[in-house]
């Protein structure tokens, strides 16, 4: 394991800067088999893209500096039967603090996110109101994403602090109000519904729409009839 200070050259329309900063390299095998090992795929932020970078308060780098400093300290103590535990549990604790911050991020962008969200809106009626899903498919995340110019981990986060629903939970719910709005406006199947809003099978939407309006297609083409 390795903690150091880096450096680097950045040329900036012919100025070129220094930036300096840290690094916590580690070996995968420091952390296989412990909780924080299986507790690592909650750490979304490390496939974000650099503009999606965490933005610190000084208090905050204060926070992150400090623990930096404790895992080096123990770095320079002689290794015993502790230190890979109280290692582990540092660097734990570092990446729960980066968590922390991101949510504060999330929170104080809201106005931003909610603007983001407008845009994801229209990206999904402009999807499934083009000839889109039946040549595509369901739109994808990471097509949303892209689209919108996010990472997919970053872009998925963002979605579940705004919301409350995964991203994929967002599609699901938009392209079942598009199924109810054909169901309503149109005399076509199920099935011709289903592929026209990209499942390749029309069995696949029976199966989400019961799960997400808590009937099947039909059932709710009957009820809105019958009103």
């Amino acid at each position: 394991m390795h903690r150091s200070r880096t450096s680097g050259r950045i040329n900036d329309d012919g100025e070129t800067l220094h930036p300096g900063g840290y690094a916590l390299l580690f070996h995968p095998d420091l952390i296989r088999g412990t909780h924080l090992a299986r507790k690592m795929k909650d750490y979304t932020f490390f496939s974000y893209d650099v503009n999606e970078a965490l933005h610190m308060s000084d208090r905050e780098r204060q926070t992150i500096f400090t623990c930096f400093g404790e895992i080096e300290e123990e770095l320079c103590h002689a290794i015993d039967k502790h230190s890979r535990s109280i290692i582990i549990s540092n660097i734990e604790v570092l990446l729960n603090h980066c968590l922390r911050f991101y949510d504060r991020q999330f929170a104080t962008r809201e106005a931003i996110n909610s603007d983001i969200l407008t845009r994801f809106d229209a990206l999904l009626n402009g999807y499934f109101d083009s000839n889109k899903p039946e040549k595509l498919g369901l739109p994808s995340v990471a097509w949303c994403a892209d689209q919108l110019h996010f990472s997919a981990n970053y872009f998925g986060d963002l979605v579940k602090k705004q919301t409350g629903k995964s991203a994929i939970g967002y599609i699901h719910l938009a392209v079942i109000n598009k199924v109810k709005d054909r169901l309503i406006e149109t005399n076509k199947t199920v099935s011709e519904i289903a592929y026209e809003v990209g499942f390749q099978y029309p069995h696949h939407l029976s199966r989400l729409f019961k799960k997400v309006a808590g009937c099947t297609p039909n059932e709710y083409r009957e009820r809105v009839n019958t009103v």
